[in-house]
C-alpha cells in the first residue's frame, strides 16, 4: 500500500547504531558497540528503596499528571549542583526535566529549526544528535574535531561562511571520539560564536565521569544565555528512567516549554520524585566516584590491550573521561569490512561513517569501554586487532 509520508523522513536513517545490537543479542559477541553504562553500577537497591518511600508516603500525588516544567525541588537540586561543581548561577525556571536529553534535542530543533537553516555540528558528531536534528531539515556545517576540540580556523570559515542558528557539541568525553575541549579551545569557541550570533547547544551527558586531570569551564560560562545546557541522569544513575533536562534563557524556555507541551505534556512524574527521593537520601557523589573509578579501569584496560594488540599504523584517541575511544585505521582500509570480519569472530564496534554529516569516516570506528569487564576488553580487542592484521593482509 502506498503511504504518503512527511516528506521529513525521507531526510531521517534508521539508527545505525540501533541496527548493529540486533547483531549483538548472540551471547557469544563481546560488544564495543552501544554507549551502555555498565549496569553493574546501577544503584538498584536505592532505587527500590526511593519508589517504595514514595509511593507510601505520596502515592495519591506522584501518579497524576503534573506541570510541564518538571518537578520543582529536583530543579532546585540541578541549579544548586550547577552552582556548585560548575559555578554557574541558573534559576530553577530555566531548568526543564525531559525524557533524557535526547528529547531535549528534539524540543530545540523544533523551535529553532526551519528547513534549510544552518547549524554547524562536530565532525565526527553525535549519531543521536544527527538523528533528531535531520527531522527539521536543517542544512549541516561540520566542524573538524582536533585533539584538543573544535579546530578553530575550520569553525571561524564556517561561521563567515555560513548563517548557522546554532552550534551543537560535546565539549566533554565526546561521542563518539571522547576528546575533550582544552580551556584555551573553550574560549576560542565561545568568542567565535558570540562574533556571529550563534547559540551554543552544549550537550554534557559525560561531563561528571572524569576520572582524569581537571574539569573545565562550561562554555556557558562565557557564553552565558547564548548556550542551552542539556544534561541527563542517565549515565550517572540508570538509563531506563529516561530522564533529563535543558538549561536555557528563560526567554528560550518559554518556547521549549511550548514544544514540550505538545509532544507529552509532561515528563512522567513519578520517575522525577523517586530520583529526587533516591537524590535526597543516597550521597550521589559517592556513586559517581564509583563509576569513574570503574571506567578509569576499564579504559585503561583497553588503551593497553589496544597498544599491545593493534599492529603499527592503527591511531586511537586516550580519554580523560566519559565512555569511548576513537580509532582510526590505516588509510584504505574500511571499517565496514572490518565490521563484517569481527563479527566472524564475535566482536562488534560501530564504523565511524554514520557520525559524519558529509561522508568520510570510513576508516574509522568507535569503541565502548564502560560496559565490559578488564577481561572480556582484553579478549575483545585481541580478537579486534587479529581482525585488522587479517584485512591488512587481503
Amino acid at each position: 500500500m502506498n503511504y504518503s509520508f512527511a516528506g521529513r523522513m525521507g531526510s531521517v536513517q534508521k539508527s545505525f547504531i540501533r541496527e548493529i545490537l540486533k547483531v549483538t543479542e548472540n551471547p557469544q559477541v563481546i560488544s564495543f558497540a552501544g554507549g551502555l553504562p555498565n549496569p553493574k553500577l546501577f544503584p538498584v537497591t536505592e532505587i527500590s528503596a526511593a519508589t517504595i518511600k514514595v509511593l507510601a508516603e505520596s502515592g495519591d500525588s506522584v501518579l497524576q499528571y503534573s506541570t510541564t516544567e518538571g518537578f520543582l525541588p529536583l530543579r532546585q537540586y540541578l541549579a544548586a549542583r550547577y552552582l556548585k561543581n560548575r559555578g554557574l548561577t541558573v534559576d530553577p525556571d530555566e531548568i526543564l526535566i525531559t525524557n533524557g536529553s535526547q528529547q531535549g534535542l528534539d524540543l530545540i530543533g523544533k523551535v529553532f529549526l526551519d528547513q534549510g537553516d544552518g547549524m554547524a555540528i562536530e565532525r565526527p558528531g553525535y549519531l543521536g544528535a544527527i538523528q533528531a536534528f535531520s527531522m527539521f531539515q536543517p542544512q549541516f556545517h561540520p566542524v573538524p574535531l582536533l585533539e584538543d576540540g573544535v579546530n578553530i580556523t575550520a569553525l571561524a570559515a564556517t561561521l563567515r561562511e555560513h548563517r548557522s542558528k546554532l552550534f551543537y557539541g560535546v565539549p566533554n568525553f565526546q561521542n563518539p571520539s571522547g576528546i575533550t575541549y582544552s580551556g584555551p579551545n573553550r574560549r576560542e569557541v565561545a568568542d567565535l560564536l558570540q562574533q556571529h550570533d550563534t547559540l551554543f547547544v552544549e550537550d554534557d551527558p559525560y561531563g561528571e565521569l572524569r576520572f582524569i586531570g581537571n574539569d573545565l569551564p562550561s562554555l556557558k560560562t562565557y557564553l552565558g544565555d547564548r548556550a542551552i545546557l542539556l544534561g541527563s541522569f542517565s549515565k550517572i544513575i540508570a538509563p531506563g528512567m529516561r530522564l533529563g533536562w535543558i538549561c536555557a534563557a528563560r526567554e528560550i524556555m518559554e518556547k521549549i516549554i511550548v514544544a514540550k507541551q505538545a509532544a507529552d505534556l509532561h515528563t512522567s512524574f513519578f520517575v522525577q520524585r523517586v530520583i529526587y527521593q533516591y537524590l535526597a537520601d543516597n550521597g550521589i557523589d559517592s556513586h559517581i566516584a564509583r563509576i569513574r573509578e570503574a571506567y578509569k579501569r576499564q579504559r585503561e584496560a583497553m588503551v593497553s590491550a589496544i597498544e599491545r594488540h593493534f599492529p603499527d599504523g592503527v591511531q586511537y584517541t586516550k580519554p580523560e573521561g566519559g565512555m569511548f575511544l576513537w580509532v582510526t585505521l590505516p588509510e584504505g582500509i574500511s571499517s565496514l569490512e572490518l565490521f563484517d570480519l569481527a563479527t566472524r569472530a564475535n566482536v562488534a564496534f560501530v564504523p565511524g561513517a554514520p557520525f559524519y554529516t558529509d561522508g568520510g569516516g570510513a576508516d574509522t570506528l568507535r569503541l565502548n569501554y564502560s560496559c565490559s569487564d578488564e577481561a572480556t576488553i582484553e579478549e575483545g580487542i585481541g580478537r579486534l586487532g587479529e581482525a585488522i592484521k587479517k584485512l591488512l593482509t587481503l
